[in-house]
């Protein structure tokens, strides 16, 4: 059953995901924020997608805060790529370079204001994007990081990317960390499982802290539902 769910997703959600990627070119010329009203349909249809052809819901756990914070989450598959911006409100999201350089994708994910980031780069790349970060962040929108730079398998605790530093001290906002357990459920595969992603927002860790201790402190939160820390 698990396959033939995961192949009506690929046959409807692919497919429509590339008419919706060529139906946003145009977007721009009726401003930012019909581009982020398109970008919010599109991954409202990708819940629907989840929710009825794969039976993959959310159980959202703690307070999605309505001040402008930044968020750090976990991230173990595609599904919460698109689910956290269906949950909090227009976030722009940290995305490695290559995927803001693809044809058709990359340039609508540009239109939508993600922020690109070289992970092999220098500091002055990671700069340049705690730079774009900050003028983004000024405008009133969240942002959004993967702190631990790429999707991990579930159980996987890698120590945080320096880029996620250099962030948070940027832009001097608050952190709301993002544990979530989709891996279990989506895998790198093909097949897909029916259940529930539980996504557990944690308690606001204020700005200006030591590096050490944010560090430690979204470490251990992210990775609050891992076997591990459930131990």
């Amino acid at each position: 059953m698990a396959l033939v769910r995961s192949l009506l997703f690929s046959l409807v959600f692919y497919p429509g995901t590339l008419l919706a990627v060529i139906g946003i070119l145009p977007m721009p010329l009726f401003g930012e924020q019909a581009i982020r009203h398109y970008v919010l349909g599109w991954v409202r249809f990708h819940r629907w997608c989840a929710r009825v052809l794969l039976g993959v819901t959310t159980r959202v756990e703690g307070q999605v805060p309505t001040t402008q914070v930044l968020f750090a989450a976990k991230h173990q598959a595609m599904y919460e790529t698109l689910e956290l911006v269906a949950i909090v409100p227009e976030p722009a999201i940290v995305v490695k370079q290559e995927l803001a350089k693809m044809p058709l994708w990359g340039r609508a994910a540009r239109h939508y204001g993600v922020i690109p980031i070289d992970r092999e780069g220098s500091a002055a790349a990671l700069r340049a994007m705690a730079a774009t970060a900050k003028a983004t962040a000024a405008t009133g929108r969240n942002v959004m990081i993967f702190p631990e730079g790429t999707r991990v398998l579930p159980g996987d605790a890698p120590p945080l990317k320096p880029g996620f530093a250099g962030l948070y001290r940027a832009l001097g906002l608050p952190v709301v960390p993002v544990a979530l357990d989709s891996g279990k459920l989506w895998p790198r595969g093909f097949v897909k499982q029916a259940g529930v992603v539980t996504m557990r927002f944690g308690e606001p860790i204020p700005p200006g802290l030591p590096r050490r201790e944010i560090e430690a402190r979204v470490h251990a939160a992210i990775n609050a539902l891992e076997p591990a820390a459930r131990a």
